[in-house]
């Protein structure tokens, strides 16, 4: 009879072990499911950040230097860190040419005249386009290209490692990344307000000062004088 008490006190007891046992595993199952689970959203988002970047990145390249040649010729420069030559952008091609053909023809006369100034209103775009190309390549292209070359290979390399802990902390900081993307972003979108504000101002100055341009006022001439005159100060014959 005791023999019988012990050996069902001891099945008893061995059955509560396999039972908390079970019970565990099952917990833990859950758990690490859970984890894998959570493990897996932050990759896909770590590489849809990453696919996104590499996008954004490509257009606004294309933005800064339609050329695909120059683009290509500077790519390579920067590879081999080496310093990228100094050219005249299109504006300032431009500019320089209506200012040559404007002293061509006479800083005197009305056409050379206005090619000067004109020349010389493109000459400042260009100068303006160049600030914004390099103000956008420092603050918005670099960090991007930093995640990029820098965050997320290293994102890569963990997993390979199958160092979950480190990946998912890594992982868990692509929200950083899209917040200083946020501020970059910012960045660019004040760059580019600076330089259409600038070529407009360019533009207006450029208006009021080329004959015939302002509709507020007219080329007028009086014996060897010849000027602008405010058109108010005439009476217009018809």
């Amino acid at each position: 009879m005791d023999f019988n008490v012990k050996r069902l006190a001891a099945d008893a007891g061995t059955f509560l072990s396999r039972a908390v046992q079970f019970t565990e595993e099952k917990f833990g199952q859950a758990e690490k499911t859970e984890l894998d689970a959570h493990l897996e959203n932050l990759l896909v988002r770590a590489e849809n950040t990453k696919a996104w970047t590499e996008k954004i990145m490509k257009q606004t390249e294309v933005l800064l230097q339609p050329n695909p040649n120059v683009r290509l010729e500077e790519f390579l420069y920067e590879k081999l860190e080496k310093k990228v030559p100094t050219r005249m952008n299109n504006h300032e091609l431009l500019g320089q040419t209506l200012i040559d053909s404007g002293n061509d023809f006479g800083p005197g006369a009305a056409y050379g005249n206005a090619l000067i100034k004109c020349g010389e209103t493109q000459k400042q775009i260009g100068g303006a386009e160049r600030e914004f190309i390099q103000s956008s390549a420092l603050n918005f292209l670099t960090p991007f290209r930093n995640f990029l070359e820098g965050d997320f290979k290293t994102i890569l390399k963990e997993r390979k490692l199958l160092q979950a802990e480190i990946t998912r902390l890594l992982l868990e900081g692509v929200s950083s990344t899209h917040a200083h993307h946020l501020r970059c972003l910012n960045d660019f979108v004040e760059a580019q307000t600076t330089y259409y504000a600038q070529c407009y101002q360019y533009m207006v100055i450029t208006v009021s000062s080329v004959p015939g341009m302002d509709s507020d006022w007219l080329m007028g001439e009086r014996g060897n004088q010849k000027g602008k005159v405010p058109i108010t100060y005439l009476e217009l014959l018809n």
